[in-house]
């Protein structure tokens, strides 16, 4: 079948030299035939290739197993907890078809359960034995490895959901909104640019020109951009939530500092129909938090 997309290009160039005598690396003498990937397989159509191998590497023998299982892992996408876990799910679910089955390498198991553990366990599901990391290939021998840069390097911070959902808070009173900032270490009005919608993981950009500081807290207010963006570049759910979609938006966000990061606690869409958070806005420049009254 045509092999197509960008990131299958690279996953070529990632396939480690054949001539291990491994298990791994060997034929597996086992029935299997090619299909056309369905297009009720959301978790895998359209991912690069057209055609899979069945049964699968995680032993499903039909199509309707096949679907019905990868749909549970869906939800884990949404979260964009890693750019690689939905190659590392197809690879198993939906092996391309080539003349050898084709393994996640280790390595690729372990950098997606490194991100997306956390987040499963958020909601009570354990990393599942049947993608136990230790059961799939060095990185020696024949295997997929991950297509994103490593997420140590400086230069590309891999996105890290968080277990508290992030979503946009009505502005009630004004009396709310002031004591929300009080309770937080900072808070700032900012603009967030959406820099594109065609991958999986959405990355977001802090506009600096568009940066009013009404609290900086433990921060220093030339700090703070630089933090922000950072909390964006880590932090993909939250920031897709606030987004809802949108190409660009004005927001006021308050937060509290944890060591090497800000986490943003309050969002709030800065719109004209918001009246609340404008009257609390102005009212913040001569507004006294508890702790300062006293």
């Amino acid at each position: 079948s045509r092999l197509g997309g960008p990131w299958l290009l690279g996953l070529l160039a990632c396939l480690l030299l054949w001539g291990s005598s491994g298990t791994w690396a060997s034929y597996l003498r086992r029935s299997s035939s090619c299909m056309p990937i369905p297009h009720r397989m959301a978790l895998c159509y359209d991912i690069g290739y057209s055609e899979m191998r069945i049964p699968n590497l995680l032993e499903h023998e039909t199509m309707t197993e096949v679907i019905q299982q990868s749909s549970s892992w869906l939800p884990l996408l949404a979260r964009e907890c890693h750019p690689d876990a939905r190659i590392f799910l197809c690879s198993l679910f939906a092996p391309i078809c080539l003349d050898r089955l084709i393994y996640p390498c280790r390595s690729l198991c372990e950098t997606v359960k490194r991100s997306c553990a956390p987040v499963m366990a958020c909601y009570g599901y354990p990393w599942p034995e049947i993608l136990n990391c230790n059961k799939f290939p060095e990185d020696h021998e024949l295997c997929i490895a991950a297509v994103s840069m490593d997420e140590n390097s400086s230069s590309r911070r891999m996105p890290r959901a968080s277990c508290k959902d992030c979503e946009l808070e009505e502005a009630s009173t004004a009396r709310e909104i002031l004591e929300s900032l009080c309770a937080n270490d900072f808070a700032v009005k900012i603009r967030i640019l959406r820099r594109n919608t065609t991958t999986t993981i959405s990355d977001f950009d802090l506009d600096p020109s568009k940066v009013e500081v009404l609290k900086h807290g433990p921060l220093l207010r030339t700090e703070i951009p630089a933090r922000l963006q950072q909390w964006l570049d880590i932090d993909a759910t939250c920031a897709h939530n606030i987004m809802r979609g949108t190409h660009a938006g004005v927001f006021i966000v308050s937060g509290e500092v944890q060591s090497d990061k800000v986490v943003v606690n309050k969002a709030y869409a800065w719109q004209k129909r918001n009246r609340n958070l404008h009257q609390a806005v102005r009212r913040w420049k001569h507004h006294r938090c508890p702790e300062q009254a006293g």
